[in-house]
């Protein structure tokens, strides 16, 4: 055997395979050479500052190719919040009253890249129960007088036919009707007659008319952002509470928006959902999907709650009696859930006094309800409603707050049609007992908590049940 001369490497020898392979780029380098070391393509790390509801932020170093929803995901670890799937990352222009929230799929850094030193702009993290509501229910959100069909279309579309004609990249249906235009360079405003098409929105020069000679271009998407008015009327002198307008990536200013004003929510939000489907297309699909297929792969609307082992071995049971016995009926199991609750509240709201005896505690019942969520002390009407709308117009969305008019009263503001409604909550009191009513005392409650809670399982005089509450949450 020869003597292996310095520098030779053991892939001279074939007989002697090479346990590194991913290791060597040349035959004639040494194996165990630090400068074939594979280089550590490491991500690029950036901080960002993201605010809450109260005005609390936290500062995150993340790569600089991280998504809106992973930014979303990364705060709801930290803070051990439930993953609802309607946690969304939204940016907020201060000083023009504007706001958006960021797509899932968006890149954050090229959100802010798009930001200009002279406005002053935030992320917040907050809950957006309307982000994708519209894949859920599309109907409500396109009204039949704004919406029109291609002609060899059946006009009785179903409810996923309306969808597939919008994730389409053939076909795209119309939308239609009045908005109210800022002029450029003026404070004036101009109403005209808009329609959205796959090319883009256009306002007609004459009437009504969708004749191609009299359609003027207005704007297209793909290098600007939709942004919704914050502030109403206050600083861009709107006729109407319900603007919207169209920002240019890194634009000069207020000078290049080109700003709209729908006459009532209803009109706005349809214009705006329109807006987002034909920029996003299958893109919001796929965002909408990706939580449910990453579980189960089963579709939204048809997702059943996992149920674990030890829960499939539990069963109803009733204490009540004597002996205990196994509760069959599923209704009676709920009465019976329910009834406990309430007499475990009745005991947490009893003492002892001296002699032993239970007495009732008068002011628990009236103060229990400040460390709800739900629940918020001394706000106005008016930020009660901004609230609402932050957390999105979905059936269901509320809050409970004091009432500014009468200070022994309280107020539910509740979302329903696309719309914000106020109940007010009154105390009663009947032999000497305190309760809370919202029908004149046809219904009474002991608590603003136990209140809710029925409202929650019935929708009583409301117009719907209450669902999902608005939270101020920390960082």
């Amino acid at each position: 055997n020869r003597r292996k001369k310095k520098g030779d490497s053991i892939l001279e020898n074939p007989s002697i395979p090479n346990p590194f392979p991913e290791l060597c780029c040349s035959p004639f380098a040494s194996v165990l050479s630090a400068s074939l070391l594979p280089k550590a393509t490491s991500r690029k790390k950036q901080v960002i500052k993201v605010y809450s509801e109260d005005d609390t932020s936290r500062a995150l170093e993340v790569p600089s190719d991280i998504t809106a929803r992973d930014v979303c995901q990364l705060l709801i670890l930290k803070n051990h919040y439930v993953d609802d799937h309607s946690w969304t990352l939204f940016e907020q222009l201060t000083h023009t009253g504007l706001g958006r929230a960021i797509e899932d799929h968006e890149l954050v850094m090229e959100v802010q890249s798009n930001w200009v030193m002279e406005e002053e702009t935030k992320l917040y993290f907050r809950k957006n129960y309307a982000k994708y509501e519209f894949f859920k229910n599309p109907l409500s959100f396109f009204p039949d007088h704004m919406i029109s069909f291609p002609s060899e279309t059946n006009a009785a579309l179903s409810h996923s036919g309306i969808l597939q004609m919008f994730l389409s990249s053939s076909t795209y249906p119309e939308i239609h009707g009045y908005l109210h235009a800022k002029e450029q360079g003026k404070k004036s405003w101009k109403k005209l007659y808009f329609l959205l098409r796959r090319s883009g929105l256009y306002f007609s020069t004459k009437g009504t008319s969708k004749e191609p000679r009299h359609l003027q271009f207005f704007c297209e998407f793909s290098n600007s952002d939709m942004y919704m008015s914050l502030t109403g009327k206050k600083i861009s002198g709107a006729p109407t509470n319900y603007g919207f307008c169209f920002k240019p990536n890194k634009s000069g200013g207020t000078r290049d928006l080109k700003q709209l004003c729908a006459d009532d929510e209803q009109s706005r939000t349809c214009w705006m959902t329109a807006i987002r489907l034909l920029k996003y297309g299958m893109q919001l699909y796929q965002n909408y999907m990706q939580p449910y297929q990453g579980r189960s792969g089963c579709s939204p609307l048809n997702i059943t709650p996992m149920r674990s082992i030890s829960e499939n071995s539990l069963v109803a049971m009733d204490f009540s009696g004597h002996r205990s016995r196994i509760i069959e009926n599923p209704t009676e199991a709920l009465s019976v859930a329910v009834e406990e609750g309430l007499a475990w509240r009745r005991k947490g709201c009893l003492r002892l006094n001296s002699h032993g005896s239970p007495i009732a505690m008068p002011n628990m019942g009236r103060s229990i309800h400040r460390s709800q969520s739900w629940f918020h002390h001394k706000i106005s009407r008016e930020e009660a409603q901004r609230l609402i709308l932050q957390h999105g117009l979905v059936d269901g969305v509320f809050l409970v707050r004091d009432s500014q008019s009468n200070p022994k009263t309280f107020v539910l503001s509740l979302s329903h049609g696309l719309k914000i409604k106020h109940f007010q909550i009154i105390p009663l009191e009947d032999d000497g007992k305190l309760f809370y009513t919202l029908d004149d005392g046809h219904t009474r409650f002991t608590d603003l908590i136990q209140l809710v809670e029925f409202y929650q399982l019935n929708k009583g005089v409301l117009p719907c049940k209450l669902k999902h509450y608005c939270a101020r949450i920390a960082l």
